[in-house]
């Protein structure tokens, strides 16, 4: 990254970053739609069992890869301040911190599944793909919870394409390792559901390996030498950076677990409601990489701005990011419009499953308009390390507003299922009228 004079350039900058870790994400979410269509056209108790286990899964998952990218901030920051002897140091504290989440998340994980499932009433099939598919994926928690560390070192020193190129040589691994074992092929057994998490387990422990190549045979990386002279355990550092880490972690999940919930409340509507949902769901996912591509782009080039003492630079990436967003979302309202029917059938060839799908994809439209605005704010301010009055409105959209409308709606309305999805739109919409305003006291109190 370098300083920009103008908007051309910050455009270009803007972009040189946003668009590989667009692809990145991207390429991440199309492992989960790979899952879900193969797990889909097996039958549909793979279907569901997949989905309540990435619903079980990823709330808990993407919190605790939340609080590894509070690095990000804090590393964009350094960098713009030209104070690279800090950065490693930094980076090998993180790898310490971060191999003790994996171990928490992995213990949390073997004391909650067993106690959790049987409160869902579940199929007995589905209960064991569930089961299964979560014990498979556990093998890859620790190796993602390295390379995390070492992404997020990339990425803060706009070396965004590094972490794409990783990602294109893992996923499609990760696709062809899920297709042998889901459907059998080669000689290896046909594990349905089940494979996906065998698969993806592997591909995890891939990702680790080739970031820490990256880091090593590559400059600038190389010179920090981060695998050389591991220095003690420092605590006030780690707590300097989970105080950053922890509450983004903890708006994530609030994120995420709400989407978890409605897919676990879903299971009280039948089989085929839970994988409508999901698959509305999973595709909703992948066209959110966009805000989301969008809002970790701010936090990069919001904390280099802001680290070298140019505030004015960093409120032009901001007003550079709402103009992209709206533009992608006005575009997808009217592919979707014309093609919710294809989309539908793409991901299921079942009768019952498909009409409920497309009713699902309609309300997908007004989701995607919300986190639009949504998803820019929290990474613009996650640019200025403002993130615990960021947390506190994750709290307030989409547990005190969101769900309980959501439900609302659901029991006591003719909208029945389709009713969760108004409440997280109600919710997510309530959530952008507050960053939009804790974006402007913020920006204030810099200037």
């Amino acid at each position: 990254m370098k300083q920009t004079f103008n908007y051309r350039q910050k455009a270009r900058q803007f972009f040189a970053v946003l668009l590989p870790i667009f692809i990145t994400q991207l390429s991440l979410m199309a492992t989960g739609f790979f899952n879900t269509v193969m797990a889909g056209h097996i039958s549909e108790q793979d279907l569901a069992g997949v989905a309540v286990g990435v619903n079980l899964f990823m709330p808990f998952f993407g919190s605790f890869l939340g609080i590894i990218s509070g690095l990000t901030p804090t590393i964009s920051q350094l960098y713009g301040a030209s104070r690279q002897d800090r950065i490693g140091f930094i980076v090998k504290q993180g790898f310490y911190w971060a191999f003790g989440l994996a171990v928490i998340f992995l213990a949390l994980g073997w004391l909650i599944v067993p106690w959790a499932l049987p409160l869902l009433n579940l199929e007995p099939r589905v209960e064991y793909i569930t089961q299964h598919y979560l014990i498979a994926v556990s093998f890859g928690i620790i190796p993602i919870f390295l390379a995390g560390v070492l992404r997020n070192f990339i990425d803060a020193h706009g070396y965004t394409r590094l972490t794409m190129i990783i990602t294109m040589c893992t996923v499609p691994t990760n696709i062809i390792l899920n297709y042998i074992l889901m459907y059998g092929l080669f000689g290896v057994p046909a594990f349905g559901g089940i494979g996906a998490g065998i698969g993806s387990a592997i591909a995890l422990t891939l990702n680790l390996a080739l970031n820490a190549i990256v880091v090593t045979q590559i400059s600038p990386f190389k010179q920090y030498r981060v695998f050389h002279q591991l220095p003690r355990l420092d605590f006030a550092e780690w707590k300097k950076q989970l105080s950053i880490g922890i509450p983004i972690g903890g708006t994530m999940f609030c994120e995420q677990s709400i989407f978890g919930a409605v897919g676990l409340f879903m299971t009280a509507y039948g089989t085929a409601i839970v994988a409508a949902h999901q698959a509305a769901m999973n595709f909703t996912t992948m066209v959110y990489m966009v805000p989301l591509a969008v809002s970790m782009t701010l936090t990069i080039l919001v904390g280099y701005e802001v680290g070298a003492k140019r505030q004015q630079d960093a409120r032009q990436y901001i007003r550079l990011s709402r103009v992209l967003t709206f533009l992608f979302v006005g575009s997808l309202a009217l592919l979707l419009t014309q093609f919710r029917e294809a989309i539908a059938a793409f991901y299921t060839s079942s009768q019952e499953v498909r009409p409920i799908l497309v009713g699902f994809l309609v309300y997908a439209v007004f989701m995607q308009f919300s986190d639009s605005i949504n998803a820019p704010l929290q990474g613009a301010l996650r640019g200025y390390k403002d993130v615990h009055v960021t947390f506190l409105l994750a709290v307030l959209s989409f547990w005190v507003v969101g769900l309980p409308a959501g439900w609302g709606l659901a029991n006591y309305t003719s909208f029945g299922p389709y009713g969760y999805w108004i409440g997280l739109i109600i919710g997510i919409l309530v959530g952008a009228v507050c960053l939009v305003l804790r974006l402007h006291s913020v920006q204030k109190k810099q200037a």
